[in-house]
């Protein structure tokens, strides 16, 4: 008798596709001017921010990583050389989704003794930073990252684990969404600093968990907290 005459059937139905992606966020950059870089090419790791890739790299030396991802900017990928260094066999993928956020403030200059924040012609950007009006709308991040961040669970498969190298604001939008938060937030509250990592859990193409690490945390300026205006970086 076949199953289609009512005969039960012994097949298990699959369960969960489980998968982690970890998220990190780039070290420290040379930046003594205090320029807001953004997208802007040619800001590379500070000597500090090449040992926070290091001790990244070491924080994850044994992972069971099957999948590496990477923002095409410089600091990011020269965080990654390190990792990616330890998992000779991984391939990375440039991907642009895991870019910084766009901002139309780069290239100003925001430090504490030249702020462009004195300039009267920007202020009209900063009238809504609920949007925000200076950059790209939180939401757009969100959409970019959940894509991002569900394609490389995919591509790490069941059980696997991905790493992405990305930025300060992308990383913690994801992490906002995912935990129900409010997107517009106070920039100095995102806990995301430099050489930090913030792992996501993927079960069937949902989040359903956050954990977050800080390898390099004596490493960090400023008591924990690097000095960035508004993008984070």
């Amino acid at each position: 008798m076949s199953p289609a005459d009512g005969e039960p059937q012994n097949e298990t139905a699959p369960g969960p596709v489980r998968a982690v992606v970890h998220l990190v966020r780039h070290g420290q950059v040379e930046n003594p001017g205090g320029v807001l870089y953004g997208r802007l090419p040619n800001f590379h790791l500070s000597a500090l921010g090449r040992e926070m890739a290091e001790r990244v790299a070491a924080r994850t030396a044994d992972w069971p990583l099957t999948h590496l991802r990477c923002s095409p900017l410089e600091r990011a990928q020269e965080t990654m050389a390190p990792i990616a260094a330890n998992h000779p066999e991984l391939d990375v993928v440039i991907d642009d989704r895991a870019i910084e956020s766009g901002n139309e403030l780069q290239g100003r200059v925001f430090s504490d003794k030249a702020s462009s924040l004195r300039d009267p012609r920007i202020w009209w950007m900063l009238r809504n930073p609920l949007r925000p009006s200076w950059g790209e709308p939180y939401t757009a991040i969100v959409a970019r990252m959940d894509e991002l961040v569900r394609d490389a669970a995919r591509q790490a498969g069941p059980d696997g684990q991905a790493l992405i190298v990305s930025h300060q604001l992308p990383i913690w939008m994801a992490r906002s969404a995912a935990e129900g938060r409010r997107l517009a937030h106070d920039p100095r509250n995102r806990e995301t600093t430099l050489a930090s990592i913030t792992s996501l859990t993927v079960v069937d193409g949902r989040v359903t968990s956050v954990s977050y690490d800080e390898p390099a945390a004596d490493l960090l300026p400023v008591k924990g907290r690097d000095k960035k205006f508004v993008a984070g970086s």
